[in-house]
C-alpha cells in the first residue's frame, strides 16, 4: 500500500531524485542502495515484455524466476555501484490478497473434508461427525 503522499513529498523535497540518467557515468556516487523488490519479483513472475498484451505466469519454472530476479538485482547494483550498503526489502502478501487466500484455503479444506467423508461413507465405513473448524 505504501505511505500516502510520500512520493509527492519526496520529489518536492529532493527534485533531483527523478533525474533520467543516459549512461552509467552520470550516476552520482552512492553509499547506500535500498531496493523494494516487489516490482522486480512481480516482473520476474509475470514477465515484462511490452509487445505482449497478456501476462503469462512463469511460476512453472522457479529456476527461471530466481534467475530473472537475480539478473535484475545485478543490473541495478552494477549501475548504481553502492559503496557501503545494499538493503533488499521484500514484504509479504498484501492484506486483502492474504484475506482472499485464507478464505480460499478454508473453503478448499472444507470441500476436501466433505469429499473424503462422502468417499469413506461410499466405501461403507463408519465416519463420525467431526467439528469443522472452518
Amino acid at each position: 500500500m505504501g505511505i500516502p503522499k510520500f512520493f509527492k513529498w519526496l520529489t518536492r523535497r529532493y527534485p533531483m531524485i527523478l533525474t533520467n540518467l543516459k549512461s552509467e557515468e552520470e550516476v552520482p556516487p552512492t553509499d547506500n542502495l535500498y531496493m523494494d523488490l516487489n516490482g522486480i519479483v512481480h516482473n520476474a513472475i509475470h514477465g515484462n515484455d511490452p509487445t505482449r498484451h497478456e501476462r503469462i505466469s512463469k511460476l512453472e519454472d522457479l529456476e527461471e524466476v530466481w534467475a530473472d530476479i537475480m539478473r535484475a538485482i545485478d543490473e541495478i547494483v552494477h549501475v548504481v555501484k553502492p559503496r557501503k550498503l545494499i538493503l533488499l526489502a521484500v514484504d509479504g502478501v498484501a492484506p486483502r490478497a492474504k484475506m482472499n487466500q485464507q478464505r480460499a484455503r478454508r473453503f478448499r479444506s472444507a470441500k476436501d473434508a466433505a469429499q473424503l467423508r462422502e468417499q469413506l461413507i461410499g466405501q461403507g465405513k463408519d465416519v463420525p461427525e467431526l467439528f469443522d473448524s472452518n
